[in-house]
C-alpha cells in the first residue's frame, strides 16, 4: 500500500521553480497544480539542500520579512486614523 502520489522529479523541480523563479506564492502554484503548499515548500526545502535549486538568498528574505511586517503595522494604523478621522468628523456636525 502506497501513501500518497509519487511526482517525478521534474514535476518537482517545475513546481518549485513556480515558486522560486516566477513568483508564484506556494498556494497559487499548488491550486494550479491541484497539490498542497505544504508540499511544495517541503520540495523546495529538498531541491535546495540536493543542490538543484539555489540556495535561498538570507539577507533578502530576512529584508522581504521586515517589509512584509511593516507593511501590515502601516494598514493597521491606516485603518485606526481612518476611523478616528470618521469619529471626529462625526461629533462635529
Amino acid at each position: 500500500m502506497s501513501k500518497g502520489k509519487h511526482y517525478s522529479k521534474e514535476f518537482r523541480l517545475g513546481a518549485a521553480r513556480l515558486v522560486v523563479e516566477q513568483g508564484y506564492t506556494q498556494r497559487k502554484a499548488a491550486e494550479r497544480l491541484g497539490i498542497s503548499a505544504w508540499t511544495i515548500g517541503r520540495w523546495i526545502r529538498d531541491l535546495r539542500a540536493s543542490g538543484d535549486l539555489p540556495p535561498e538568498d538570507e539577507p533578502e528574505a530576512d529584508e522581504l520579512r521586515e517589509l512584509r511586517k511593516e507593511l501590515a503595522d502601516l494598514r493597521m494604523e491606516n485603518e485606526i486614523l481612518k476611523k478616528a478621522a470618521a469619529y471626529f468628523a462625526k461629533e462635529s456636525l
